[in-house]
């Protein structure tokens, strides 16, 4: 952080800024605040540190200000790109230490990470598995009660990258039939579609979209696409989703078959090296690529700029790169998450993180006090919590009727 940013001063204002947004947030997650009300008297943290990597933004917030009322010492960071820095100064009023700011560096976010583990962390609540591979990695698996994990990228890398080397129970959030329906479905299209108008100022009608990966995120991106009348295109390497794709009534096919029709790409997979070079001499001039995954290593950026000719900054999150055939691509958001590191970032709807993060907070509270129950390595939610937490959000939208 800066010595601007440092400053009591700007500290100060930083963090009315970021409680006058907090107030907003905390009315419409009335799920996060019962369970606070519960917490405060039944401390189920009481004497544990929850290490944290997740987006530093408001509805964040509240999820740590519910672990912290539950007795537990939160430190941690965000992730590369979507520090709100008004939030993290809010926070540190309440006793929350969160490293890093809006414009850290890709190294300066590694080693808040490093922080995060050197705080001696029991629980970790992780997001892309970043704070449990520096736990293997420095053979320290074994100081750890458990955890959970966000996003499918970070369970993609439990199951593979670390498969065999997290002794210690971590809950795959984003395996929840719930989150998978509300957030990643509904909300994640949702601010997809925002985002990508809100960045760009172009209208969506008309407009054709290749998304890339057909999972939950990606089915919520094309419906709420086609929903506003763009022409929308699947990508999807796994022929079970394909075939759902098609009899969903979307075109399916390759990048390489869907590059040149594409005005936009919106890659969804979780996954790296979705867009290569090797497709980069295919797309039309003026193309869009936008990532709404998690890590920013769906479009192959460094090779993309290699490739360009002259790189041009138009506009905030916006960057134009001429390619030596004369065409132009234009990338949003650096390849990060365009939702959360573009222009006046919102994320997903309040009440959807709203679900999600009481699952988190549930499946928190059953790693501190119930660890006998669960099982080493990544796994999904834990049935009787999806059904309470089901049960739960029924009965708030039944009371707004």
């Amino acid at each position: 952080m800066n010595d601007v940013m440092k400053a009591p001063g700007v500290r100060a204002g930083l963090a009315e800024a970021g409680e006058q947004r907090l107030g907003w947030i905390r009315s419409r997650m009335r799920s996060l605040a019962a369970i606070r009300t519960e917490f405060a008297e039944s401390r189920p943290f009481d004497g544990l540190t929850i290490g944290v990597a997740l987006h530093s933004e408001p509805k964040t917030a509240v999820l740590l200000e519910t672990l912290a009322a539950g007795g537990a010492h939160v430190v941690g960071t965000g992730n590369h790109g979507s520090t709100q820095d008004d939030i993290v100064a809010a926070l540190e009023r309440n006793g929350i230490e969160l490293f890093g700011h809006r414009d850290e560096t890709l190294d300066e976010h590694r080693r808040n990470l490093e922080r995060t583990i050197d705080r001696k962390p029991d629980i970790l609540l992780d997001n892309g598995a970043d704070l449990a591979a520096i736990v293997a990695d420095r053979g320290l698996a074994d100081t750890i009660v458990g955890g959970t994990e966000e996003t499918t990228s970070g369970g993609f890398r439990l199951r593979e990258e670390y498969a065999g080397r997290i002794p210690f129970p971590v809950i795959v959030i984003n395996d929840s039939p719930l989150k998978a329906i509300a957030e990643n479905r509904h909300a994640v299209g949702q601010s997809a579609v925002e985002s990508f108008m809100r960045i760009t100022n172009l209208q969506v009608p008309g407009r054709r979209f290749a998304v890339a990966g057909y999972g939950w995120c990606g089915r919520g991106v094309a419906q709420y696409l086609r929903a506003l009348g763009g022409k929308v295109a699947v990508v999807e390497v796994d022929e079970l989703k394909a075939f759902e794709a098609a009899f969903d009534g979307y075109r399916v096919g390759s990048l390489g078959e869907l590059a040149g029709w594409a005005d936009v790409v919106i890659t969804a997979t979780g996954r790296p090296g979705v867009v290569t070079e090797k497709v980069f001499d295919l797309f039309e001039d003026g193309v869009v690529l936008a990532n709404i995954g998690h890590f920013p290593w769906e479009i192959d950026v460094p090779a993309l700029r290699s490739h360009a000719v002259r790189s041009t900054t138009v506009a905030t999150a916006i960057e134009e790169l001429e390619l030596p055939s004369g065409r132009r691509v234009v990338l949003l958001a650096d390849g990060r998450m365009y939702n959360l590191a573009g222009t006046a970032p919102k994320g997903n709807s309040i009440e959807s993180m709203d679900l999600g993060f009481t699952l988190q907070a549930r499946s928190l509270e059953r790693v501190a006090t119930g660890t006998d129950s669960l099982v080493a390595g990544p796994q999904r939610v834990p049935d009787d919590i999806e059904r309470a937490v089901a049960r739960q959000t029924l009965a708030l939208l039944n009371s707004a009727d």
